[in-house]
């Protein structure tokens, strides 16, 4: 097992918090990890938003003291959380698990771009907020026989595929932003950004990443073109 030596406490807090919400989601989450240097990338997929949910951590000293070499395994959310000491501001890699397909294709590290467009952090939590209610409304309104599991789905992808003004950016990856604890009412307007990269949108916070996909018809974009890795 690897000994993770975070850079202080509140990135220990941060990195549990992020696996606590992600196992509130699935209990079963799997993450992959991705340390070179003194950083550290957790990627998880939260399954009930279908986005790609980024945690970037800073390490205390460089991984492996600096030798050439990185860390990059898929591992159990709920193994890597019990291993979390946020005093001694430590973590433990867990053993490697089998990934899930989401793990074997992450997001290019880089050819990013910044998009326009995006609302401010208020706007867009007013945004999830309406969205939330929205569902509730319609949901109420169903008939009782008719509130089964499939005409729910098909109202949440109704209202969650809808897109952040012209930006292309699905509403549900704002809405796991902000249920992952990374839309946080204190940043600011200029914390916030929307980058794309080929065919992925990512929305980029002080506290973490939403990524996704902009694979759906007629939005005029290339063929996927991604890194493939083996976790």
């Amino acid at each position: 097992m690897t000994v993770l030596h975070l850079a202080d406490e509140g990135e220990a807090a941060d990195l549990a918090a992020f696996l606590s919400r992600l196992l509130h989601y699935d209990r079963g989450a799997a993450v992959r990890l991705q340390a070179a240097g003194t950083a550290l990338a957790v990627f998880g997929r939260p399954p009930s938003f279908e986005v790609l949910a980024i945690r970037a951590a800073r390490l205390a000293k460089p991984y492996e003291d600096g030798l050439d070499v990185t860390l990059d395994v898929t591992v159990s959310a709920g193994e890597l959380l019990e291993t979390v000491d946020e005093a001694a501001a430590t973590a433990t890699a867990p053993g490697a698990v089998t990934g899930p397909p989401w793990a074997g294709v992450l997001p290019p590290r880089g050819g990013w771009r910044a998009e326009k467009g995006l609302p401010a952090p208020d706007e867009l939590r007013a945004m999830v907020a309406a969205a939330v209610g929205e569902f509730r409304r319609r949901s109420e309104e169903l008939a009782p026989e008719s509130r089964v599991r499939t005409e729910l789905d098909r109202i949440g992808r109704d209202i969650w595929s809808r897109t952040v003004g012209d930006t292309g950016l699905p509403v549900r990856a704002v809405h796991a932003a902000q249920s992952l604890g990374f839309l946080r009412a204190a940043g600011a307007p200029a914390d916030l950004a929307l980058l794309s990269s080929g065919a992925w949108l990512r929305l980029r916070t002080p506290y973490g990443s939403i990524a996704v996909r902009r694979t759906g018809p007629g939005l005029g974009m290339p063929s996927l073109s991604v890194r493939r890795q083996h976790p």
